[in-house]
């Protein structure tokens, strides 16, 4: 298992944090995925083997957040 974080831009919400860590954890291959509200970090745990950092990544943007 492997774990990146990303920096995403201000959250505003608390529903910003539900959307993105469904969308992620909806993914095979994430153990896990947390997001930080005060800090608008991700942090996801994952199978290098079925998903690479650059997937998460585009699927948090195409989910409307920017990745910093």
């Amino acid at each position: 298992m492997t774990t990146v974080k990303f920096q995403l831009e201000p959250l505003t919400c608390p529903t910003c944090i539900k959307k993105i860590e469904t969308g992620l954890n909806r993914i095979d291959g994430i153990e896990e995925a947390k997001v930080m509200f005060n800090s608008s970090k991700v942090k996801a745990t994952f199978n290098e083997e079925q998903v690479s950092a650059d997937d998460i990544k585009e699927t948090i943007e195409k989910l409307g957040y920017a990745v910093l």
